[in-house]
């Protein structure tokens, strides 16, 4: 599946189970790894699984393969690895500390590096 066809049944499946604050990142242009980061946020470890199930399900169904999901049985962060789409659905609290919609948006330049002046 191209990457364009992958984001929109991620999307699909996330919006179904009904995921909060789904945000959609390009990052194309700043790693080769992956074309999209999707990242959402659950209500509970177990909304959080159905979601990364729900995904890897339509995935499939759609004649997709997904390459990996890490976290399913952790409690607040699960990745589903769709290769050119990697969808990150998060308890808020995780979401909030680890703040990846920052450090896949801020200056490429910048990194997140702190330097001394």
């Amino acid at each position: 599946m191209q990457t364009n066809e992958l984001k929109k049944v991620a999307l699909h499946a996330l919006e179904e189970l009904k995921a909060d604050n789904v945000n959609v990142i390009d990052v194309s242009e700043r790693t080769s790894v992956t074309d999209v980061l999707i990242i959402a946020s659950g209500t509970s470890s177990r909304h959080l699984k159905s979601l990364a199930d729900n995904v890897v399900s339509e995935i499939k169904e759609k004649g997709g393969k997904p390459l990996g999901v890490e976290g399913a049985d952790s409690s607040d962060w699960v990745l589903v690895d769709l290769g050119g789409v990697v969808v990150h659905v998060m308890m808020p609290a995780a979401r909030s500390f680890y703040d990846l919609e920052r450090f896949w948006t801020d200056d490429p330049g910048d990194m997140g590096v702190m330097t001394e002046h």
